[in-house]
């Protein structure tokens, strides 16, 4: 029984075409990224992404969000993470990002994986 459920598991996965995120691969889009964004504390064009899992937008006080972002009722995890990488204004309407967003879920998902770990 086990073992079927292990096979069937395996076949649903590989016909949905899911993949384990790739952290190195999401270190290379990032690139993209880190023109704006830094990993290392220090506000950019765009605020630092260090420490970024887990806050609220909106709220690094060095920096000049716009209105939208400071009144937004987001907390930045995987998923709204997600959310706002494939379309910033749907996810924060009026932000002042100027990117249109990462399109392939895939690129997401590693740009994610990088950022579990690389803004920590």
């Amino acid at each position: 029984m086990r073992l079927g459920l292990l096979v069937a598991a395996a076949v649903m996965a590989a016909a949905s075409g899911a993949q384990a995120a790739d952290a190195a691969r999401g270190r290379e889009l990032y690139a993209q990224c880190q023109a704006c964004h830094s990993l290392d504390g220090e506000n950019g064009v765009g605020p630092t992404l260090k420490g970024v899992m887990g806050r609220r937008a909106g709220t690094i006080a060095e920096f000049r969000y716009s209105p939208a972002m400071r009144r937004a009722a987001v907390v930045w995890d995987a998923g709204t993470l997600d959310g706002f990488l494939a379309d910033p204004q749907a996810a924060v309407r009026g932000n002042r990002m100027p990117f249109g967003g990462v399109e392939e879920a895939r690129d997401r998902a590693d740009i994610l994986a990088f950022l579990e770990e690389a803004a920590k």
